[in-house]
Parts: structure tokens; C-alpha cells; sequence
């Protein structure tokens, strides 16, 4: 049922679209009946980080990291450069570009960011998830990883492979705060390479302060 008005809606208009284009077949059941189906499984990830297992499917290719994200086409407006160049340490929050329910996310950061000599940036583009936000902490819809994380002392985020994948990247320590899908899995990656700790989805600002 999920897949049939959920998926489905959504994946199918563009997939067969591009499918038709290329003189192919068009598809239903996205999930079950197509994606898990293919002659070749392009794993978005490096050996390093997980390595082939033996019940994988034996089309597996290990491609690396996705880590396009449109740098260079969202220029860091005067506001950001400004509080970039203050002397705090930056914890970049972000809790995935999909996630419409991270109130309670973003009300703990805030506290955080008031308890702590950093400067933080709150990244969503469901801006009324935001409560006040203090002088040290400032929101963007987006924001291009690649031009941020360096300058970061911390990336505080919901496990997505993109945002792990960034911060490797950059070098820089993750909190990760796993809700659902691969999220869990990356999460305890990140901490058994000794590159960042997990903490549960919801944990309050005294959890998430001792963490950071």
C-alpha cells in the first residue's frame, strides 16, 4: 500500500519518463519489483567504510561517496561569511533536506547553542520548525557542505550517507542522531571508525551538550 500510493507517485512520472526516452519498458512497483531487480547494485560508499559481504547481490560495485552538492552555484551571502569569520567554534545542524518533523531537533540545538561557547548553524528548509534562535545561531535552507565543513568544528545530523560522506570529507568530528532507513547502519559506522558518537533520535539538550 505504501509503495502503491506513496512511491509509486512519486518515482514513477520521472523514472518511466527517462525510461521512454531511452526506448524502454515502462515500470510499476518501483521498490519491490524494479529497484531491487537490476543487472548491476552501484553502492554509494568506499571499501573502507563497508566492505563487500558475501550475501550481497554479485553485481555489487563500490563507486565511492555521492558528494556533488552545487558548490559553487549558492555564493556565502555577506551575513553567513561575516559570522563564519567570528572566533566560536561551528557546529553546522542539519536533520536531513527531507525531514518536515524536527521541531524538538531544533528546540534542543538552540539550547545547546545558548549553553555553549560555540556558533551554530541550523540548516532546513521548513523554516517553521525553528523556535527563537539565539544571536550565536543562524538558519539557511541550503547550504553547500563542501564550502561550510571545512570551517566546522562539528556536523550534527540524522545519519544520511550524503551528509556522513561530507564530513568524512571535511575531517571533522559527527554527532549522529539515526531515525530511520540505512541511517542506523552509517551511524554506527561513523562511531566504530572512531569518527563520531550516536545518540538517539529525541535525546534531550543535556545529552546532546555532553556529546558535543
Amino acid at each position: 500500500m505504501v509503495e502503491d500510493q506513496y512511491i509509486d507517485r512519486i518515482c514513477q512520472p520521472d523514472l518511466n519518463g527517462l525510461r521512454e526516452r531511452l526506448g524502454l519498458a515502462p515500470v510499476c512497483n518501483v521498490f519491490t519489483g524494479w529497484a531491487n531487480h537490476g543487472d548491476l547494485v552501484l553502492c554509494l560508499f568506499p571499501e573502507w567504510f563497508a566492505a563487500p559481504q558475501p550475501d550481497w547481490p554479485g553485481k555489487s560495485r563500490l563507486v565511492g561517496f555521492p558528494l556533488y552538492d552545487e558548490s559553487g552555484q549558492h555564493p556565502l551571502d555577506e551575513e553567513l561569511q561575516q559570522f563564519l569569520a567570528r572566533p566560536e567554534p561551528l557546529v553546522v545542524f542539519c536533520p536531513g533536506s527531507a525531514m518536515a518533523q524536527s521541531a524538538g531537533f531544533f528546540r534542543n540545538a538552540a539550547q545547546v547553542c545558548r549553553q555553549l561557547p560555540v556558533k551554530g548553524i541550523f540548516l532546513t528548509r521548513f523554516e517553521t520548525q525553528l523556535p527563537p534562535l539565539p544571536g550565536n545561531v543562524l538558519h539557511r535552507s541550503y547550504l553547500p557542505f563542501s564550502q561550510v565543513l571545512p570551517r566546522a568544528a562539528a556536523l550534527v545530523h540524522h545519519g544520511g550517507i550524503g551528509s556522513a560522506a561530507q564530513a568524512f570529507r571535511a575531517g571533522i568530528p559527527q554527532l549522529v542522531l539515526p531515525m530511520a532507513h540505512d541511517q542506523f547502519d552509517n551511524a554506527n559506522r561513523v562511531q566504530s571508525l572512531g569518527c563520531g558518537s550516536v545518540l538517539k533520535w529525541g535525546s534531550g539538550p543535556r545529552h546532546f551538550a555532553r556529546q558535543l
